[in-house]
C-alpha cells in the first residue's frame, strides 16, 4: 500500500482540489470524498499510486481532465476514478461497454477525398501504441528508457519499402539535424507543464528519438508522451493511400514488438483521451465559404462526429481560413469506422463548399 508521505500529499492535493470553485476539469468532477478514500492507499505492482495519476490536474486546476495512467494496471485499479472519466469525455462509451477487436477493415473503401487538389491541404493519420511488459512514464527508470529505445529502434531499421528510414535520437543530436527536423515540423520539444507535473519528462532526452521514411510521409516519435506514437501524412487529399501506409506499419511493428491491450478499453496509452483505437485522421482543409458560416461548418461536423480545430491545433485560430478536422470518436468503434466516419464527413463538407 501507498506510504505515508504519499499519502499525506494525497490529502493536501484532494483539499487543493475541493478549494477550487472554478476548476473545470474531469478529475474534480469525479474524484469526490467516497473515491479518495477508496483508491488513496492503492498501489499497482510497479509501485505507482494514486498521487502519479491525479498530480498533473491538481498542479493545473485548469486542465480539461486532469489525469494520466502511470502504468496499465492503473486502469484497472483505479477505475473508479478512470471508468467515469473515460466515459465523459469519450461520449457514448458508457461504463458497460467493451471496445471491439482492433479492425482496419477494407483499406481500399479509404480514397482520395479531394482529386482535384483544391480544398485538402495535407493529410495524416496518427495511432498511440504502449509496449507490454513496461510503465508509462512516470514509473520508467532510466534503463528502461534506453532499454526501449534499442527495441524499437532495432524494430523500425528493419523496415523495408516505402517505411524505410533513418531513426534519430535525441540524445547527441547534432545541431544540423536538430534544424533539419524543426524545419520538417518533426521535432518534438520536451512536454508541456501538464506532462511535467505528470513527470512524463524525466531523464530526458534519455530514451527518445524520432524515425521517418525518406520520403517524409512515415514517422515515429519514440518515448515522447506515449511509448510509440505512429504516424502516416501526405500534402493532399489521398486518405487511402495514407490510412493503407499506416496499417502497415502498425502490422509490420507489432510482429515484433507486442502492444499493451486491455479487454474492455482497447489499446491502452499514457492519457485516458486516448485509448481505443487511439487513431486520429485529421485533413487541413480550406472551406472559406464554410469558415464565413461557422455554425453551418459546427452542425455538418457533429453530425460526422468531427473536431474543428484552428490550423496549428487546439485552442488556435483558423489561418487563411484553413481548418484541422479529425474525427472525434476513438473509443467504442473499430479503427475501420472511426477513419470512415472522417471520410465522409470530408466528403460532406466539400460538398456543401461547392454548391455555396
Amino acid at each position: 500500500m501507498a506510504d505515508a508521505a504519499v499519502i499525506e500529499k494525497l490529502e493536501a492535493g484532494f483539499k487543493k482540489l475541493e478549494a477550487a470553485t472554478d476548476c473545470k476539469s474531469l478529475l474534480k468532477k469525479y474524484l469526490s470524498k467516497a473515491v479518495f478514500d477508496q483508491l488513496k492507499e492503492k498501489k499497482t505492482s510497479l509501485g505507482a499510486t494514486l498521487l502519479d495519476v491525479i498530480q498533473s490536474g491538481v498542479e493545473n486546476l485548469d486542465s480539461g481532465v486532469g489525469i494520466y495512467a502511470p502504468d496499465a494496471e492503473a486502469y484497472t485499479l483505479f477505475s473508479p476514478l478512470f471508468d467515469p472519466i473515460i466515459e465523459d469525455y469519450h461520449v457514448g462509451f458508457k461504463q458497460t461497454d467493451k471496445h471491439p477487436n482492433k479492425d482496419f477493415g477494407d483499406v481500399n473503401t479509404f480514397v482520395n477525398v479531394d482529386p482535384e487538389g483544391k480544398y485538402v491541404i495535407s493529410t495524416r493519420v496518427r495511432c498511440g501504441r504502449s509496449m507490454e511488459g513496461y510503465p508509462f512514464n512516470p514509473c520508467l527508470t532510466e534503463a528502461q528508457y534506453k532499454e526501449m529505445e534499442a527495441k524499437v529502434s532495432s524494430t523500425l531499421s528493419s523496415l523495408e519499402g516505402e517505411l524505410k528510414g533513418t531513426y534519430y535520437p535525441l540524445t547527441g543530436m547534432s545541431k544540423e539535424v536538430q534544424q533539419k527536423l524543426i524545419d520538417d515540423h518533426f521535432l518534438f520539444k520536451e512536454g508541456d507543464r501538464f506532462l511535467q507535473a505528470a513527470n512524463a519528462c524525466r531523464y530526458w532526452p534519455a530514451g527518445r528519438g524520432i524515425y521517418h521514411n525518406d520520403n517524409k510521409t512515415f514517422l515515429v516519435w519514440v518515448n515522447e508522451e506515449d511509448h510509440l506514437r505512429i504516424i502516416s501524412m501526405q500534402m493532399g487529399g489521398d486518405l487511402g493511400q495514407v490510412f493503407r501506409r499506416l496499417t502497415s506499419a502498425v502490422n509490420e511493428i507489432e510482429k515484433r514488438i507486442p502492444f499493451s491491450h486491455h479487454d474492455r478499453l482497447g489499446f491502452l496509452t499514457f492519457c485516458p483521451t486516448n485509448l481505443g483505437t487511439t487513431a486520429r485522421a485529421s485533413v487541413h482543409i480550406k472551406l472559406p465559404k464554410l469558415a464565413a458560416n461557422r455554425e453551418k461548418l459546427e452542425e455538418v461536423a457533429g453530425k460526422y462526429n468531427l473536431q474543428v480545430r484552428g490550423t496549428r491545433g487546439e485552442h488556435t485560430e483558423a489561418e487563411g481560413g484553413i481548418y484541422d478536422i479529425s474525427n472525434k470518436r476513438r473509443m467504442g468503434l473499430t479503427e475501420f469506422q472511426a477513419v470512415k466516419e472522417m471520410q465522409d464527413g470530408i466528403l460532406e463538407l466539400i460538398k456543401m463548399e461547392k454548391e455555396m
